[in-house]
């Protein structure tokens, strides 16, 4: 069974984050919607957060965790809102299940294959050894020594716990995600379609969604509407919250 945090009362809003993310990340803005008349469910994907560990680690199976999760809660219509990874999983989601989702947000990933570009961010993680028991401190020095970009480093430093109290961990599945890198870049089924209200929000400093996804976007979502978070990267909810948070309750509501 999937973690959640969950916010409020009204109509049910499932948030799902990126590869590597937890539902930490989208606490500020969860609430916003919570308060806004939304039961909000931010979720922790498998092999993330406080989320149980898995071998098995594709699209098809994230998404009937999701379902898993709303037939145990009694969620029967929800709304969506899934950034990068968990906008795929979100996507996943509607065409396969297109009966439980209301409205679908998707925040910077498109429907296409991406190439694996993580290269750096894994390098750094398995870096890290936590058998030499390091301290918070040198875990960051480790990462650093392969990732430059501070927001980076510190979203990836959010995953570091205690196991125990001597001992140090990532909250993810390491193992899992270095046995296929391609997997996290795998694209939507060519024949799939979800003919329901779909909102896709591109950041635009990112280079996720380009101007020419938008055909494939609307094959797939023919009822999608593409907009641009200004003075924003592929972490849009971040980078311009406000923005985000404007453009996505108007859909919503």
């Amino acid at each position: 069974m999937l973690y959640a945090k969950v916010e409020g009362a009204g109509k049910p809003l499932l948030i799902l984050h990126g590869f590597l993310g937890m539902s930490d990340n989208w606490k500020t803005l969860g609430t916003k919607y919570a308060e806004n008349g939304f039961e909000v469910h931010m979720l922790d994907l498998r092999n993330h957060g406080r989320s149980f560990h898995s071998d098995i680690f594709n699209y098809h199976v994230m998404a009937e965790d999701v379902v898993a999760y709303c037939q145990t809660n009694n969620l029967a219509e929800i709304d969506v809102i899934g950034h990068s990874m968990g906008g795929k999983v979100a996507m996943y989601l509607a065409v396969n299940f297109p009966n439980l989702v209301r409205k679908l947000i998707v925040a910077d990933i498109s429907p296409k294959y991406y190439k694996p570009h993580h290269q750096d961010v894994m390098a750094a993680l398995n870096a890290v050894d936590f058998s030499q028991n390091p301290s918070r401190n040198e875990v960051q020095v480790t990462i650093e020594k392969h990732v430059t970009e501070p927001g980076v480093v510190q979203f990836l430093m959010k995953n570091v716990y205690r196991v125990t109290p001597q001992q140090l961990g990532f909250r993810f599945n390491l193992n899992a995600f270095n046995n296929d890198d391609t997997l996290i870049g795998e694209a939507l089924p060519i024949d799939t379609v979800f003919n329901k209200p779909t909102l896709f929000l591109k950041g635009s400093k990112s280079h996720y969604i380009t101007n020419a996804d938008e055909e494939l976007i609307k094959k797939h979502f023919p009822l999608a509407t593409i907009e641009t978070i200004s003075n924003a990267g592929h972490w849009l909810h971040a980078d311009n919250a406000v923005e985000f948070f404007e453009k996505s309750i108007n859909f919503l509501k």
